[in-house]
């Protein structure tokens, strides 16, 4: 074959093949426009995430201005001066309302106790007290309890033949004057035995004992006080409770006019106030243990009623018997009792006429018109000799017979 023919073959072989490739090119540009387009038109998908509440929310409040640095700005602005009113009246609204909750607490702690009574039974004496305790109870003036001793039975007798009325006299005096007065006692460290026999006999020709879950000891005066607000609050809902020793003398319608004056203050505790010397040496009567407590030795005891005779309103008895579990109990049982109202808010009456001295001292009060409430010996921390004394004491410086009968409390 000649060089011209081979020549023009293949020229034309080249040409072929740049056409088909030039064919193949475009196709596929036209191919990828199609299937460019066919992508772009895909429909929306409804799983598509779209813009939450919440987002929406806080994009229209930070167009609105109030974005977090906003917010913290606007709450830095805030009047100081209003801030700290806003403080103070918050603080005079929570001391009322501590005030309202403590009197509050008071008188649940006395319908609380009173409903304890109905459910489980308390110490009764006789069978007027347990009708008083099925029934609906009825509000007295005061109950006054005799604290005595198995050893004492001749001066409750002497206390029962001058002050104390008795038999029918005595439900009369509950009935229309609204005056309990029971001997208190408890138990003795031999359950049941001649000691519990012989006050159980007393009982039953009497009916005035009220008898406490409490073993009795003279070490055990400041919890026989304890248990005998509990108890009392617990059997009879009164006005005034009153703790009297058995060796003291008492003008019982001079008592209740003394009392009614004070009906309508909250929390009072009435007696005649008294400071003593704390004792720290080991071995001498009313010996504290715990004087360190007090301070340095030579050291008073903050004021207290002196324990002869005291009366407290209802609302600080129901305290005592709410709390009795973690009431603290001094070696004597009228700093004792002291010491549980020196921190509450208490009214302290000192009323001199709860411890007028034995004739002639209370003679010459009552000539002048002045009767005493109670009459004692300080000597003795009571009347001396009181079984034989006591009736010489009430026929000079007692009331009239009628006096109680004739008083409005």
């Amino acid at each position: 074959m000649s060089p011209k023919i081979k020549v023009e073959n293949l020229y034309s072989k080249s040409f072929v093949s740049r056409r088909w490739t030039f064919l193949l090119c475009f196709a596929s540009f036209c191919f990828g426009i199609f299937f460019t387009d066919r992508m772009w038109n895909i429909p929306e998908s409804n799983e598509m995430a779209r813009p939450s509440v919440t987002d929406a929310e806080r994009l229209k409040l930070i167009s609105e201005g109030c974005g977090p640095k906003t917010l913290y700005q606007k709450e830095v602005k805030r009047d100081p001066h209003a801030l700290f009113g806003d403080v103070s009246k918050t603080h005079n609204a929570l001391q009322t309302l501590d005030k309202t909750i403590s009197s509050l607490e008071m008188e649940l702690a006395a319908a609380r106790s009173a409903q304890e009574s109905l459910t489980n039974g308390a110490p009764e004496s006789n069978d007027v007290e347990k009708k008083q305790l099925q029934g609906k109870k009825r509000r007295y003036l005061m109950v006054v309890g005799i604290n005595t001793a198995f050893s004492s039975r001749k001066r409750r007798d002497s206390i029962r033949t001058t002050w104390m009325p008795q038999g029918e006299k005595r439900k009369k005096l509950e009935e229309e004057k609204g005056i309990i007065i029971r001997f208190v006692i408890g138990h003795s460290a031999t359950a049941g035995g001649i000691l519990d026999r012989s006050i159980e006999a007393e009982d039953k020709k009497h009916g005035d004992f009220m008898r406490l879950d409490h073993v009795e000891g003279y070490l055990e005066l400041s919890g026989k006080t304890k248990t005998y607000f509990s108890t009392a609050v617990s059997m009879w809902d009164a006005d005034f409770y009153v703790k009297v020793d058995d060796d003291v003398h008492v003008n019982i319608a001079t008592l209740g006019e003394t009392l009614v004056r004070h009906r309508k203050k909250p929390r009072v505790y009435i007696g005649c106030m008294k400071s003593g010397p704390v004792l720290s040496q080991k071995g001498v009567r009313y010996h504290e243990p715990e004087y360190w407590k007090f301070g340095e030795n030579g050291n008073k005891y903050f004021r207290h009623a002196t324990g002869q005779l005291y009366a407290i309103s209802r609302d600080l008895a129901s305290y005592i018997s709410l709390n009795q579990n973690v009431l603290h109990k001094y070696a004597n049982e009228d700093v004792t009792l002291g010491a549980w109202f020196i921190g509450l808010d208490v009214t302290h009456i000192d009323d001199r006429r709860l411890c007028c001295g034995t004739p002639p001292d209370c003679e010459w009060k009552a000539q002048a018109g002045n009767i005493c409430v109670a009459s004692f010996d300080w000597t003795c921390s009571g009347i001396c000799r009181s079984a034989d004394r006591i009736k010489e004491v009430h026929k000079r410086c007692g009331e009239p017979e009628n006096a109680v009968w004739k008083a409005r409390f």
